[in-house]
């Protein structure tokens, strides 16, 4: 199996999850805070180490075909693992629709963290060839919604197609991203979130 290609941004390394990373996912999903706006809604946490790493060893099959891919986020100055950034496929998707995602654990909410590591991996991405990359959030989950906004995404409204629950949309089209990211408000760090 290839790990993701490493990402750099002014702050971030984006680079594949390692066992050596497994007590750190499990901090980070092992929280109901956390895991409360992944999937479908259903409430879960990661329960043990052994689960934390069968979770890196799914990112590394979901990492097997660029772009699509699970990368972890550390930022470079402490090396420390704050969370998950992921372009896959969304499930029953009909025409190979590509979402962009992240979590992070809360002790890293509020620094720009998201913007800053999703914006790197839309980037990736739209060199990759995709035409256009999709996040779907939980309604209410207003934090994700503002992340999508500074990276310049389309708010499509409330869909219930991918997940069997009501999902905000929000899309961005490989010539919208560069349009965005030419612009003065290219820095995620300048924009904190939640």
């Amino acid at each position: 199996m290839t790990p993701p290609c490493a990402l750099e941004t002014d702050r971030l390394l984006l680079r594949a999850w390692s066992h050596d990373d497994a007590p750190r996912l499990l901090d980070i999903l092992g929280r109901e805070e956390v895991t409360q706006w992944l999937g479908d809604g259903t409430p879960w946490v990661m329960a043990d180490l052994d689960e934390a790493h069968r979770t890196i060893d799914r990112y590394a099959e979901r990492s097997a075909t660029p772009p699509i891919g699970v990368w972890a986020v550390e930022v470079r100055s402490t090396r420390s693992v704050v969370g998950s950034v992921m372009l896959l496929p969304l499930p029953h998707a009909d025409h190979g629709e590509v979402e962009i995602a992240w979590h992070l654990h809360p002790d890293s909410w509020g620094h720009g963290y998201a913007t800053e590591a999703a914006r790197a991996l839309l980037d990736y991405g739209f060199d990759q060839g995709l035409p256009e990359i999709l996040a779907v959030t939980h309604v209410g989950n207003d934090a994700s919604g503002r992340v999508c906004a500074r990276l310049g995404m389309t708010d499509e409204g409330v869909v219930r197609k991918w997940y069997d629950v009501d999902m905000q949309l929000y899309r961005i089209t490989a010539q919208a991203f560069r349009l965005t990211t030419a612009g003065p408000l290219a820095s995620g760090a300048d924009h904190p979130e939640v």
